[in-house]
């Protein structure tokens, strides 16, 4: 797979600009596989400020297309979704400025999954239009973060190293956090 997509990224034109809008979209909807490596790759191929607009463009359109999806799949098994952040709970009980303004919050976040709060967010009251605008305002900072840091990394200087070094003891660090608390439980 990984050798088709390179091929993809590799021809000239504006279909691989599709392409990789094509797999944001389809990395969303799943909501498991971390986007980083497409914006990775979106900055690669395509310089960073094209990159990263191309990589925005492709997250807000999998983070809408995701919302509508999951409104209309998982709707009717509300009450059997358990949430294990209380931020999360709050926003699937949350409608108008405060879903707004929770969702602008929670994509401020750069460790917290996108699909959840996708997820969380169909499954309140806030509409597909203020959703998309509260996703598009949140991922603006996130996607400038993940953005530079993919772009440190990639050129492997001291910045990128400790960003690397950084996020792999955040990762730890949770992990531990995690284990300990489920021994105490």
């Amino acid at each position: 797979m990984e050798e088709l997509v390179l091929y993809w990224f590799s021809q000239p034109g504006p279909f691989v600009i599709f392409i990789s809008i094509f797999l944001s979209v389809f990395i969303s909807v799943f909501g498991i596989i971390p986007s980083v490596f497409l914006t990775a790759s979106n900055i690669t191929f395509f310089g960073f400020e094209t990159g990263i607009f191309i990589s925005y463009i492709g997250e807000c359109a999998g983070a809408g297309i995701s919302f509508l999806l999951y409104r209309k799949g998982i709707q009717y098994v509300k009450k059997n979704i358990p949430a294990n952040s209380k931020y999360l709970n709050k926003l699937m009980q949350s409608k108008g400025k405060e879903a707004f303004l929770l969702i602008i919050s929670l994509r401020l976040f750069p460790f917290m999954p996108s699909g959840l709060i996708n997820l969380a967010a169909s499954l309140s009251q806030i509409s597909l239009l203020h959703f998309t605008l509260a996703s598009a305002l949140g991922k603006i900072p996130a996607m400038l973060l993940e953005g530079y840091s993919v772009k440190e990394v990639l050129s492997w200087e001291a910045k990128g190293k400790i960003i690397l070094l950084t996020a792999a003891s955040f990762i730890l660090i949770i992990y531990w956090l995690i284990k300990r608390k489920r021994k105490q439980v």
